[in-house]
């Protein structure tokens, strides 16, 4: 049924880990991120109302009962089975010394019904993942599976997104749903920001203040704080906010993403962003207080101390933090910590003379250490922000290089392993319009980080060798949430973006192509339609300078939707189109002369519209 030479692609292509060449001998599958080898035929697979699964061993079964949820909502009922060959679904163990590693996995279609074989439960997982997308998106009388044969394997080992829930605070409902975007989409690490001086997130049973008074504000900042100029401009909306996770709450989180294979990374914040710490334990600052947890975004001078009952404090909530969270990593920040009050303190000057520092940011180096190896005790490894490299590290230390890729470079050159996650193309709270603070946009801080630019990253920067690229362990997407105060927002700053961070995460730089990820892309939204994922619905492709052709006179625009069954609408004069405006139906032709601001939107199949293109014609 399938060619004999798949065997030889699936040896070379997966099993070396070179990139193989995706062939496709049907209609599109529409699967994101790209796997790295695809074969289809001639044929569907009808999977029954009442599937039988086959799974042998804990993670089969926990992939299993997985499945049981993930193909309830279509209307399918799932039993496990010990009969191999009457099974619809099978979840099989790789061969002894099978390549690859646990994550990759190949998905096998054909008459007999539907084989998964991995080394691993993530693969497993992954595997079941690929399968949902070859599903209808919706409950059908007839879910039938294209044949096919697919060999897969990810590019990167850590495929990140974070979620900062400091700023505004998210439920355990939304965390979850966070964990399954990652996990549909096979990102493998959670990136949990917990503590910032907005507010501290996490209970912490030996400093009960933390969440008594650090983890809420009085109220918060009113508009986009980067516009105000003066302090008049500056409004609150005189609300207090706030919230916190129980320990018992963390435990289910961390236990419901294990099931996922999403590893969680725990951020507390330390020396900098740390305010919050100061309102509700003052004597950690170098000046006396009284603080409060801060009601404004950016970065502000008051930071905690480095002395011993700073080190008392950070090392007891850390014991505590270490136990909630099994995974390898904890990230400590190392961030934007401001040393003007470390200048003015005599106790900080008095351990620059015990050192023989005679820069004030080495401080900050020795603090890290000195965390560094607590952490090792408890036999995990550090994470922080590129800033820690300024104080001088180890090179145990994971480096997340945010301020482009400038310090994951120096990192990687100096042995240590690096996450790439520069703002400038895995920032997710950043705009997705090129009109700044644009009307038709919800608030959001300022920058434009369109699809197509996240889309085209690469986290291997060229200025590393092939060994020093080794040290880059993958991309990270994050979602900072100044400007974020609700789970829709949320949804709709991550989606259809975190479509294509999953591909830099998964998929070889060398078989990415930006204009084949779009049909792709577009076939996924039936999918978050069925999630009820409030996504961003892409503006119509085609309303620009370059896309413009001439004619008779006229400027001619031929224009597309990227949501299947979507329409467009348009207006010349400058008004915002909608259902009762012009429809789209052949290529748009404005007289040129004329001065017109053309502007165009995709109405979706379920009746939400995009932002618009538009255009001024001259």
């Amino acid at each position: 049924m399938f060619p004999a030479r798949f065997g030889t692609l699936l040896a070379t292509g997966l099993l070396l880990g070179a990139p193989a060449i995706a062939q496709q001998a049907g209609p599109p599958l529409g699967l994101v991120p790209l796997p790295r080898a695809v074969q289809t035929s001639a044929g569907t697979y009808a999977l029954p109302q009442q599937v039988s699964v086959y799974a042998a061993g804990p993670a089969a079964q926990n992939v299993a009962e997985l499945l049981k949820g993930f193909l309830a909502p279509l209307g399918k009922t799932v039993a496990l089975t010990t009969n191999r060959q009457a099974a619809q679904i099978r979840l099989l163990p790789a061969a002894a010394g099978a390549s690859g590693g646990p994550e990759a996995y190949q998905l096998v279609v054909d008459k007999s019904g539907v084989s998964i074989t991995a080394a691993g439960g993530a693969g497993l997982f992954y595997g079941t993942q690929t399968l949902l997308q070859l599903l209808p998106a919706k409950a059908a009388a007839a879910a039938r599976v294209p044949y096919v044969r697919i060999a897969d394997a990810p590019a990167f080992g850590w495929r990140g997104g974070m979620l900062d829930v400091s700023r505004h605070f998210f439920p355990v409902s939304f965390v979850k749903k966070y964990i399954d975007f990652l996990a549909a989409y096979k990102l493998n690490t959670f990136h949990w920001h917990l503590t910032d001086d907005q507010g501290w997130r996490i209970e912490i049973k030996k400093y009960p203040k933390l969440t008594q008074v650090s983890a809420f504000r009085k109220q918060t900042l009113i508009g986009a704080q980067q516009t105000f100029k003066t302090p008049a401009d500056f409004k609150y909306d005189g609300t207090p906010t706030g919230g916190f996770y129980t320990q018992d709450q963390v435990r289910e989180v961390v236990a419901y993403a294990q099931k996922r294979y999403v590893t969680i990374v725990p951020e507390i914040e330390m020396p900098g962003h740390s305010v919050a710490v100061l309102a509700a334990y003052p004597e950690l600052a170098c000046k006396p207080g009284p603080y409060e947890t801060w009601t404004m975004w950016g970065v502000i001078d008051d930071i905690v101390c480095p002395t011993e009952p700073t080190f008392k404090f950070f090392e007891d909530v850390l014991t505590e933090v270490c136990g909630l969270f099994p995974g390898p990593y904890v990230h400590i920040g190392g961030d934007e910590a401001p040393k003007t009050r470390w200048k003015e303190s005599a106790a900080v000057q008095e351990i620059m003379k015990k050192e023989g520092y005679t820069d004030v940011e080495k401080v900050q180096g020795w603090f890290n250490r000195r965390i560094e190896a607590f952490l090792a005790g408890k036999g995990k490894k550090m994470v922080g922000w590129d800033e820690i490299l300024e104080g001088g590290i180890d090179n145990k230390a994971t480096v997340m290089s945010w301020r482009g890729e400038k310090g994951g470079i120096e990192a990687a050159q100096h042995g240590n392993d690096v996450v790439m996650t520069p703002a400038g193309y895995l920032y997710l709270d950043a705009g997705q319009n090129p009109r700044p603070h644009s009307p038709d946009e919800p608030l959001m801080i300022s920058g434009y980080l369109p699809l197509e630019k996240v889309y085209g990253y690469n986290p291997l920067p060229k200025e590393l060798t092939p060994a020093q690229q080794k040290h880059v362990l993958g991309p990270q997407a994050n979602l900072w949430t100044e400007y974020i105060t609700t789970p829709a927002k949320a949804e709709y700053m991550l989606f259809p973006r975190l479509l294509a961070v999953a591909e830099v995460a998964w998929t070889p730089a060398a078989q990415k192509n930006y204009a084949a990820f779009l049909p792709r892309m577009g076939q996924q939204f039936a999918y978050l339609d069925a999630h009820n994922i409030n996504y961003r619905v892409p503006e119509p492709v085609g309303l620009d300078s370059l896309s413009m052709r001439q004619q008779g006179g006229q400027a001619v625009f031929t224009l597309r939707s990227l949501v299947p069954g979507a329409r467009i609408h348009y207006t010349l004069d400058g008004h915002m189109p909608d259902e009762t405006t012009e429809l789209y139906t052949k290529p748009l032709a404005v007289p040129q002369g004329a001065r017109l601001r053309v502007r165009a939107v995709t109405i979706a199949p379920n009746g939400r519209k995009s932002p618009p293109a538009e255009l001024l014609v001259r």
